[in-house]
């Protein structure tokens, strides 16, 4: 019996173990949906095909799996670009379902007609409208396999037309997807050059980012011998920072502890697997970078000793040829630096604070990260979530935390934390969402319920846009339209019908978070905090702190640390006696 190209496209998701698409139903679509109604994959109806997107993207970086979104013509693609963005930059391995217009009004100026190809082309690896079914069947293999070697999100514009065309043939479909990850290992020639550089070098000091995920043995092998501080970017840190007797913190807007210091001190910095997009915390002199991607070498600071090739795989080829160094005083200053750092400002966020109202969110944040699960999923959303996520979120090699650490999109926290649940069923899934993202997408808290989904969205309520406001301070500006009106976030939750948690009073908080964190289904916790808890990095210009001045704020400088303090104060037991 003969079957549409509709059919067809989905027939072959199934195949490829995809079991669920995140979409909005409607219009050029629904040639799709109906064939999506007759399989085995479950339609996960969201709001916002922005969404979609999000979701999507969420549960392809937890699952490591391909993972589908849908939308519609018009409108709905326009809509879907955002989280495309995000997914993109993050490396998701997303096929995205893009509808259009019937081919035959395509160019006319008809209802609801874009460019969908020139809309998805900056935020997509591949981007190609299907023409008829037989060449779809093709670019349908073509997209599963561009996204699944890692090139980014793909994207199959389809006229609605098209999809009920009769599939002619099942070559390309059928094709086996190439899901290997390759090592690349370094020229010997920059491998020779880096390995004469670290011997050379007095000091050296490590910064890694999540190009480094899986090469956690051989980076801590490479700082053991050569007796190396390690700082990470924000990407790198649930895969570096646990159990890493060398770890001096984070640089970066969101930074603490001493990694600045050893970054700049350091007689050759070598950055590994990490893309760290902000130059001005860099150096600019004798750096070294290790990336699987040559054309990331030298996009942020000058390099004089770039190499090509898996982070595992380089050091693995250079450690031998590193000469030990017996002197680890660099080390250690560095170790008791970053000690020092986080133990000056703790107390502000220890002491005293279970009387403080409203609630420090330091404080919320650090209870959460206590009272989560050792393999809990944590989303976070853009702004001063991401800083509470950087300092209060612990890793151990079992969590997770994504984020939009690349395109820095509010709203993303919900619509994420949807896919990852999704995406793992049985998994605590944590989202800190902050009032303004959670305005933002506010509708997903109707997908959470539709397909009751065990979500528990913690909200740092504190009726502003934080890290807004952060920005016009240290620009010197007074603040001006990022403050609100206080929302009633639980009530909302309520109306949806979800279970609902209002946090006012901090002697109850702890006993609170561990009630949501129990409960069997989805939970909305509303957490009334300080609007004053602002984040600044370790490290600050002249000029950001005359603007802090000018801006006269009741600013605390240090922003917390959570648990790390206690692993700084265990890393010092490492320094021996003399």
């Amino acid at each position: 019996m003969a079957r549409s190209y509709a059919e067809q496209l989905v027939a072959t998701l199934e195949n490829q173990g995809v079991t669920k698409i995140y979409g909005l139903v409607g219009d050029s679509l629904n040639p799709i949906v109906d064939a999506v109604r007759r399989s085995s994959i479950k339609w996960v109806h969201v709001r916002n095909e922005e969404a979609a997107a999000f979701a999507a993207e969420a549960d392809s970086l937890t699952t490591g799996k391909l993972a589908v979104c849908a939308a519609s013509c018009g409108p709905g693609n326009t809509h879907f670009v955002q989280g495309l963005y995000d997914a993109n930059r993050n490396g998701a391995k997303v096929l995205a379902l893009a509808s259009h217009i019937p081919s035959r009004q395509i160019g006319s100026h008809f209802f609801q007609e874009t460019h969908p190809e020139a809309l998805f082309n900056e935020c997509s690896g591949y981007c190609e409208m299907v023409n008829s079914a037989e060449q779809g069947a093709v670019i349908l293999h073509h997209a599963i396999q561009s996204t699944m070697a890692g090139k980014g999100v793909s994207v199959l514009v389809i006229p609605g037309d098209v999809s009920t065309q009769e599939a002619e043939n099942d070559a390309f479909t059928d094709s086996v997807i190439s899901t290997g990850r390759p090592v690349v290992y370094p020229d010997p020639v920059e491998a020779a050059a880096l390995t004469q550089a670290i011997n050379k070098a007095k000091t050296v000091a490590l910064f890694v980012g999540c190009g480094a995920k899986d090469a956690r043995e051989q980076v801590l092998a490479l700082a053991e011998k050569i007796k190396a501080p390690i700082g990470h970017a924000l990407g790198g840190k649930m895969y570096i920072q646990y159990d890493n007797p060398f770890d001096v913190g984070m640089s970066g807007l969101l930074g603490y502890g001493a990694a600045h210091t050893a970054t700049h001190e350091a007689d050759l910095l070598i950055l590994l697997g990490t893309d760290f997009p902000y130059n001005d915390f860099l150096p600019q002199a004798n750096v070294a970078q290790i990336d699987i991607d040559g054309s990331h070498i030298g996009r942020r600071t000058k390099i004089s000793y770039p190499v090509t090739g898996d982070v595992g795989a380089t050091i693995e080829n250079i450690l031998p040829h590193v000469e030990e160094k017996k002197d680890r005083s660099f080390l250690d200053r560095m170790l008791k630096e970053h000690y020092n750092k986080l133990n000056h400002v703790v107390d502000a966020y220890t002491k005293n604070v279970e009387k403080m109202q409203p609630i420090h969110p330091e404080f919320v944040a650090n209870i959460i990260d206590e009272e989560a699960a050792d393999d809990a999923i944590f989303t976070v959303d853009t702004g001063m979530c991401n800083v509470w996520g950087a300092r209060y979120i612990t890793p151990n090699g079992k969590r997770q935390q994504i984020g939009s650490f690349r395109h820095g999109t509010m709203a993303n926290a919900l619509p994420m934390a949807i896919g990852a649940q999704a995406g793992n069923e049985g998994r605590q899934v944590i989202s800190f969402s902050g009032d303004g993202g959670l305005s933002m997408l506010m509708g997903e808290l109707i997908t959470v319920k539709t397909h009751n989904l065990p979500v528990k969205i913690f909200v740092f309520n504190n009726s502003s846009l934080g890290m807004v406001k952060l920005e016009m301070l240290v620009q010197g500006l007074p603040e001006f339209g990022t403050d609100h009106d206080h929302v009633d976030f639980a009530s909302i939750a309520q109306a949806v019908g979800i279970k609902h948690v209002l946090i006012e009073d901090p002697k109850q908080a702890r006993s609170q978070i561990r009630e949501a964190l129990d409960f069997n289904g989805p939970v909305l916790v509303d957490m009334v905090t300080d609007p004053n808890a602002l984040s600044i990095p370790p490290t600050l210009t002249f000029a950001q702190l005359m603007g802090f001045s000018k801006a006269a704020t009741r600013t605390v400088f240090g922003g917390g640390v959570g648990q790390m303090l206690t692993m700084a104060q265990s890393n010092l037991r490492n320094i021996p006696r003399p």
